[in-house]
């Protein structure tokens, strides 16, 4: 590929990192109290303010709120995760077929105990999915494994209309009867529950899952559904060839949906886990070849999603170092350079769910004028002159300004 010009641009999505005060840490945030030089710089060096990422009518989820940062106004360009899902994994879905992300989860005396399902394996999920894929067959389902607890389901059977449902992960430890689909297809996916029920609850997976001590999988979850759709390329839209680093299949089937191209990078998890200091080598190697570079972490999202203010703040504290500090590096060498790091929505510790507050964010770069020479921090971008609604002309900002 040709580089088409002469500016590299580099973007950094700290999944959730943006964050409420917490008592834990003396009423900071964990963005906050985290030990971040890097991402400190761009903001004392460059602009930092808010984005509304979540526009009115819509759950503040990773989907619509990363849509919104690439450039994309998700009342026009949304078409649900699920198929954005699939599209990462290579599914052909059917004509008139609907697409379905299916979690495992732990359901205990009627409370959402926990949406990972104890984080199951990929082997155990696998073993799990064929044997529902046999006995969901005569409701007209398929099930694809993805990572982990996370998978797809695909059907031609639910009827037209907008059913609303609600993401697990928005309600742990809450009574699941709360919370039960509401619309057309609410009887259907009711239906494939109680079904799917039979098949988990003594599954030889659960058996040993619980004498192990672990959280058995005893329920799927259906949720973020929609049938496929597409989007305006990326290059075509903005003039920037960009790559994206991204381990969840969300990122990576909404970098191809934009048609830009994915790096896949050994160690890479989408969990606590993650090989940070690999993503960071990626995305510097990955700035010789194109005009822009993303890098996904999905990291911070699940600390806050867990509750654990510790692995919150040290997720962080890897992304500066591994990611924003490398790559920041990097492009200091060139005459032409931008670099952003944009958390999609906060993900409180203390709530344990997404939010819609308008997450902060930061840029500089050899055009970018320092207003507040101040760190990063919610507080700090609340009182910027600097408010991105709608939050999709943040891209726009970022690349031209």
């Amino acid at each position: 590929m040709t580089v088409g010009i002469a500016v590299k641009y580099a973007l950094i999505l700290p999944d959730g990192a943006a964050d409420e005060p917490v008592g834990e840490l003396d009423g900071q945030t964990p963005l906050q109290a985290a030990r971040t030089p890097n991402i400190d710089w761009i903001a004392s060096n460059g602009r930092q303010g808010r984005v509304v990422t979540v526009p009115d009518g819509f759950s503040p989820g990773t989907a619509v709120a990363t849509l919104s940062l690439f450039g994309y106004d998700p009342r026009a360009d949304y078409f649900g995760r699920a198929p954005l899902e699939a599209l990462a994994q290579g599914i052909e879905i059917p004509a008139g077929s609907q697409v379905f992300r299916c979690n495992f989860v732990t359901i205990t005396d009627g409370i959402m105990e926990d949406f990972t399902a104890g984080h199951l394996t990929q082997t155990e999920a696998q073993r799990l999915i064929a044997d529902l894929n046999d006995d969901l067959a005569d409701e007209g389902c398929h099930l694809y494994s993805g990572m982990s607890y996370r998978s797809l389901l695909v059907t031609a059977k639910t009827p037209d209309g907008k059913t609303d449902c609600t993401p697990p992960h928005d309600i742990p430890d809450q009574p699941v009867d709360h919370h039960q689909p509401r619309g057309p297809a609410a009887e259907w996916i009711r239906k494939v529950a109680r079904l799917a029920h039979e098949t988990l609850k003594n599954h030889d997976v659960n058996l040993v899952r619980r004498d192990l001590g672990e959280n058995p999988a005893t329920d799927i979850w259906l949720w973020g559904q929609g049938r496929p759709g597409s989007l305006e390329p990326f290059a075509s839209r903005f003039g920037v060839q960009g790559v994206v680093i991204a381990a969840a299949d969300l990122i990576r089937g909404l970098a191809r949906c934009m048609g830009m191209e994915h790096i896949d990078v050994p160690g890479a998890t989408g969990f606590l886990d993650t090989d940070y200091a690999a993503k960071g080598s990626a995305a510097v190697s990955a700035l010789d070849t194109y005009d822009l570079v993303v890098v996904h972490v999905e990291a911070p999202d699940e600390a806050g999603h867990q509750g654990d203010v510790a692995a919150k703040v040290t997720a962080i504290e890897q992304i500066d170092e591994h990611i924003v500090g490398p790559v920041l590096e990097r492009l200091r060498n060139d005459d032409k350079w931008k670099i952003m790091v944009a958390p999609d929505h906060p993900t409180p510790v203390a709530r344990r769910v997404h939010t819609n507050v308008p997450p902060p964010f930061c840029i500089a770069g050899h055009t970018v004028q320092t207003v507040l020479s101040r760190p990063l921090s919610e507080t700090t971008a609340a009182s910027s002159d600097l408010q991105v609604d709608p939050g999709h002309e943040l891209m726009e900002y970022f690349l031209r300004a």
